[in-house]
């Protein structure tokens, strides 16, 4: 079911913080146009530990009304409560989403025992109807559900067949394609770990749940296609064409202050949001706390895309296209800076 790329949606929001629907729309149809084969709305690129519920259950059913026999709509109603969880899963199955992806509980920190008892299970139970596809991110969340405990599920609900896999570790990866059996999907959660994970026979991934196909839809689509094709040299070609995009899901930034210098960790979504509004995209702000980046992560970003741009000018030109913009020109235009960045430290 869960074969090629999934785009990790942004929630667009306007400059008073509020979220852009109409933004989500245009989004969502620049992802269908491109031929993307599945959305997940309100997972963590999403940004939802800071959406009121009310929100996330909106941007859902938008999404959900949108992707109708058109894409697979997944719904992201993990969260670090059960009963929310729960209460989320009820709207989106409601709402007529395919499946729901479901985040490791963060901070509370769970025993791998207990998120498949006490978090994963329950939803399982309750929506027979849904597909459930855990989400295993331990940096993000400081706790982890084990391979066993998912091979457990895998065997005793038929509606858990897939997994988000950003654990960054080969190995679990191949220990779960051993443990859970030949027909269950590993899904890529790291842009950058995609076609590793798709050519290992180890581990043969089926695609990506993808940050950076907010960008390049259709890029990220045809890489998986040639990878599930068996078409390798093709696929190294286009990645590498991308490889530059893979390495700023997440950017880390040495800035000096008057105590010293301090690292500076600009997590997802901030710098692909940062890049689809120098871009011209409704992408809009972070919600608070995430906040803006510094000239230097900026320039890392930007000089990424520009990067991109030169390999290959077609992985940009949708959005030229769609969103009625000059990519190149907005790729140097300095100008449009100064609202995505902190002016000092």
């Amino acid at each position: 079911m869960f074969k090629g790329a999934y785009t990790a949606i942004i929630t667009p929001m306007r400059k008073d913080g509020s979220v852009n629907y109409d933004g989500l729309d245009r989004l969502l149809d620049f992802q269908i146009e491109n031929g993307i084969q599945g959305i997940i709305a309100v997972g963590t690129t999403g940004e939802s530990p800071t959406l009121l519920w009310e929100e996330h259950n909106e941007v859902i059913e938008r999404t959900c009304n949108k992707t109708s026999e058109k894409c697979l709509s997944v719904a992201g109603t993990g969260s670090n409560s059960t009963r929310e969880t729960l209460a989320g899963t009820a709207h989106a199955a409601h709402s007529g989403a395919d499946a729901v992806l479901l985040v490791d509980p963060y901070y509370n920190g769970p025993s791998s025992l207990e998120i498949r008892r006490e978090y994963v299970e329950p939803v399982a139970k309750q929506f027979p109807q849904l597909q459930v596809i855990p989400y295993i991110i331990p940096g993000r969340t400081g706790t982890m559900m084990q391979v066993e405990d998912l091979a457990i599920l895998a065997g005793d609900y038929e509606n858990v067949s897939a997994v988000k896999e950003a654990t960054g570790d080969y190995e679990n990866m191949a220990k779960t394609r051993r443990l859970c059996g030949d027909t269950f999907e590993i899904l890529s959660g790291d842009d950058d770990k995609t076609v590793e994970m798709m050519k290992r026979g180890d581990i043969r991934a089926s695609g990506v749940i993808s940050v950076m196909s907010n960008v390049v839809p259709s890029g990220i689509h045809r890489m998986t296609e040639l990878l599930n094709a068996g078409d390798y040299e093709s696929a190294d070609k286009l990645a590498g064409s991308m490889q530059p995009f893979f390495g700023m899901v997440g950017v880390s930034i040495d800035e000096r202050t008057a105590h010293g210098n301090v690292q500076c960790k600009f997590r997802n979504p901030l710098p692909v949001k940062t890049l689809m509004n120098v871009l011209g995209m409704p992408a809009g702000p972070c919600r608070a706390p995430l906040g803006k980046m510094t000239r230097a992560g900026l320039d890392y970003v930007v000089t990424a895309a520009r990067q991109v741009y030169e390999n290959d000018p077609d992985l940009l030109s949708p959005i030229g296209e769609f969103f009625g913009v000059d990519v190149e020109s907005r790729l140097h235009d300095t100008s449009i800076y100064d609202d995505l960045i902190y002016n000092s430290y």
